[in-house]
């Protein structure tokens, strides 16, 4: 079964060297790997917490688009997507707020820090604090369990954030008593997970002391890293590579042995000065590509617009099936069955998923699961009881059930297998197209979650 791994830029500026290299090209580099299904997003709902300039945040949608497939991101082989065209998830962002206590907000880094900052000033301790700020927790778990994220790669300080959208997970599965949502697991870079700006500290657009990644050409990239702050020791001197964020830097960007090199030149006495062209050249290297590619993007929006639009179609077959789940969990169910008199009842029932029986060629029992639009769905293993084969319809019905990606039926294609107590007791009926398994699963599950209703 495909890992899912998740990951977005909020889109409040231009990405630098530290996007880049803490979250850019380590999932990238993770779309490629055997057996991961790799989702990426623009968050641009988060950037209204933090921007309240609609050119800023428009200009930097297209910036930050842009740099992802300059970055090396194929579309074709990924799901790209911007998090305002998924309807779906500002939806189940406010269904997770109703089943996530206060408490936990309370305790979330980003609203504790505003807290104690307006104690130090000696006014309100919310002053200045909107919802979105206090709820952004709910929104970003809301973008990683919309599509039951597997692994999300973030920075040291977004920790926290993937623990709360664990807990939240949990309790909604608790509360509702079912297996909506997988609980994600955090993936850092140990060695590059938080890059050192200009000062040394957190490279951050906050602090002003990012390096460019593809703004302003390799010149601007150049002055910017002569810009690095270091010691006051000359050339000649040993300086210790360990208390060097250039150094730091330099490692994030190259091979073991560039590093080993760069290290023993640094002990050597190898100048500041030399020391910064080196990891000049070595950026270039990394990036000069990539910026030309960038370059040609940013004067084709209208392409890139057409790439998120099929990511976000791409997205929605997903989104919508998992969303008909959560709303038959927690009670947001239609009324067509039992609205209107008895015609208009035995028309929506009609209408309904349904199970169908048959015997097969051998004589054997067996049953289909067919959706509200005729679409079989599921085909039953081979039962010599009818009794047998009922009973585990009525277990399908009554039971948190296992889906297992797999072969399709006879070997073809691509296809799932449903488990009752580790037995397989139906696999999908038709052969399904590669990519096509999870949006399957879902309308599955949401199938068998409304035969639950009923």
């Amino acid at each position: 079964m495909n890992t899912r791994v998740l990951t977005g830029i909020t889109t409040t500026g231009t990405p630098h060297l530290g996007n880049y290299a803490g979250a850019l090209r380590p999932a990238i580099e993770a779309s490629a790997s055997p057996g991961v299904d790799a989702f990426y997003f623009l968050a641009d709902y988060h950037a209204l917490i933090k921007a309240d300039d609609p050119v800023r945040v428009s200009r930097s949608r297209l910036e930050i688009a842009a740099t992802w497939l300059a970055a090396g991101l194929d579309p074709e082989r990924v799901t790209f997507y911007r998090q305002s065209d998924i309807p779906e998830i500002p939806e189940l962002s406010w269904i997770l707020t109703c089943v996530t206590p206060k408490g936990l907000m309370n305790r979330a880094h980003a609203y504790k820090a505003s807290v104690d900052l307006n104690t130090e000033k000696g006014v309100e301790p919310d002053d200045g604090v909107t919802m979105g700020l206090f709820s952004y927790p709910v929104l970003m778990a809301a973008d990683i369990l919309m599509f039951n994220a597997n692994k999300v790669p973030v920075g040291r300080d977004q920790i926290q954030h993937l623990e709360m959208a664990r807990d939240i997970a949990q309790r909604f599965n608790h509360t509702y008593k079912g297996d909506y949502f997988v609980l994600p697991e955090v993936v850092i870079a140990e060695e590059v997970a938080t890059l050192p700006g200009l000062d040394g500290r957190k490279m951050s657009k906050s602090y002003n002391n990012t390096i460019p990644l593809f703004e302003g050409g390799a010149a601007a990239l150049r002055a910017a890293v002569m810009r690095i702050v270091t010691d006051s020791r000359q050339p000649g001197e040993a300086k210790d590579p360990d208390d060097s964020h250039l150094f730091t830097l330099f490692r994030a960007f190259a091979t073991h042995e560039e590093s080993a090199e760069f290290r023993a030149a640094l002990l050597a006495g190898m100048g500041w000065g030399e020391a910064k062209q080196a990891l000049c050249d070595r950026l270039e290297r990394e990036l000069a590509d990539k910026r030309d590619r960038y370059d040609e993007l940013m004067a084709r929006p209208d392409d890139i617009e057409d790439i998120l639009q099929a990511g976000a179609a791409k997205a929605r077959k997903l989104a919508t099936p998992l969303m008909e789940r959560v709303r038959e969990a927690v009670g947001l169910r239609t009324l067509r069955a039992g609205a209107a008199g008895k015609g208009a009842g035995k028309k929506a029932a009609a209408k309904r998923a349904r199970f169908v029986s048959f015997r097969d060629e051998d004589g054997r029992f067996r049953f289909r699961l067919v959706s509200a639009e005729g679409e079989a769905l599921l085909l039953s293993a081979a039962y010599a009881d009818p009794k047998e084969a009922g009973g585990v319809m009525k277990r399908l019905q009554g039971e948190d059930v296992q889906f297992v990606s797999g072969p399709g039926p006879a070997g073809d294609g691509a296809g799932y297998a449903v488990l009752l107590d580790g037995e397989t007791v139906a696999r999908n009926a038709v052969a399904l197209a590669a990519g096509t398994v999870d949006a399957a699963i879902e309308s599955a599950r949401a199938a068998l979650a409304s035969l639950k209703a009923d």
